[in-house]
């Protein structure tokens, strides 16, 4: 009988980590897949709240420090490695516990589709475009006029998935959004796998943010952004958007006003988590205000039952 996995979503700071940790633990024949845009990239420590070594060690976790952070990691890149992963867990007879806020990663590992297409001259054209004095801004205009659906789901700063998004509609004459998941029905998984999603009050969730950034200040974010800042092979585009890190390599010596900003970024990604998940319907949410953790009874019983 194939193996059933399980991917356990939810926004930033909701708790997700460390449920799917105790969930391993309590279960034993169980290997993380983190389904992370940013965790990919090595040397990205603290501002994307890696599991720790000794948390590595006790549960074998999967597309952790896989790539440096000057190399561009696509989502149709890691599709194909966190299948691989999946399919390599369930060929030993275990199950894959697949963990992520990153929406688009999530489904373009869990849904059969595709992806478009590149044409890097013109890719490089938008960039030079974007950033030129009021460009980015006129780029998201003309993507909120030929695809308000994919302009909904990109922050107006972000000029990667800008420039992307209108390479794809120049390129394919389609709306970058007709490429993507949550626009058909949801149907059957691409391989055999229950979602469960942790959710928390607003409230409850904003502190979380604010004592998780309050955390990574602590334990030595400004050091490893200058670390990093400081590397002559610097970060890609990808690894540069950041959050935390972006604030951070902008700021100068005012660190704390990149801190309050990157607070008030986070805050509105995970308002953008909420609405991306809460459209999938084959996710059972666990709801909780108190410690995430207290949901492992649920989740067993979610995924076991």
């Amino acid at each position: 009988m194939t193996a059933e996995h399980l991917a356990l979503v939810g926004p930033t700071a909701s708790g997700k980590s460390q449920l799917a940790l105790a969930a391993a633990r309590a279960l034993g024949d169980v290997e993380i897949v983190a389904v992370d845009s940013m965790q990919v990239y090595r040397g990205m420590d603290v501002g994307t709240a890696k599991p720790s070594r000794d948390e590595r060690a006790a549960v074998p976790h999967h597309l952790i420090d896989v790539a440096d952070p000057w190399e561009d990691w696509s989502v149709a890149r890691f599709q194909r490695a966190a299948r691989d992963a999946v399919a390599d867990i369930e060929g030993r007879g275990r199950r894959a516990l697949l963990v992520g806020g990153t929406g688009l990663y999530v489904h373009a590992v869990l849904d059969d589709f595709t992806f478009p297409g590149e044409d890097l001259g013109l890719r490089a054209e938008l960039e030079a475009w974007t950033a030129e004095a009021d460009g980015l801004a006129a780029a998201y205009a003309e993507l909120s006029e030929r695809d308000p659906v994919a302009a909904s789901r990109i922050e107006p700063g972000n000029a990667r998935r800008i420039c992307r998004a209108l390479e794809v509609i120049r390129l394919t004459g389609q709306p970058f959004s007709s490429f993507g998941p949550g626009v058909r029905a949801f149907g059957p998984t691409a391989f055999p796998v229950r979602i469960a999603g942790v959710w928390l009050p607003r409230d409850v969730l904003s502190r979380r943010i604010a004592e998780r950034f309050a955390a990574m200040r602590a334990g030595g974010l400004v050091d490893e952004v200058a670390r990093l800042g400081a590397d002559p092979r610097g970060l890609s585009r990808t690894a540069a958007q950041a959050i935390g890190y972006k604030e951070l390599l902008a700021a100068g010596d005012d660190v704390d006003a990149a801190f309050d900003l990157a607070i008030r970024r986070t805050r509105r990604f995970a308002r953008r988590q909420r609405m991306w998940f809460r459209r999938d319907p084959r996710i059972t949410w666990l709801a909780t205000s108190r410690n995430p953790c207290a949901l492992l009874p649920a989740l067993l019983a979610t995924w076991t039952g």
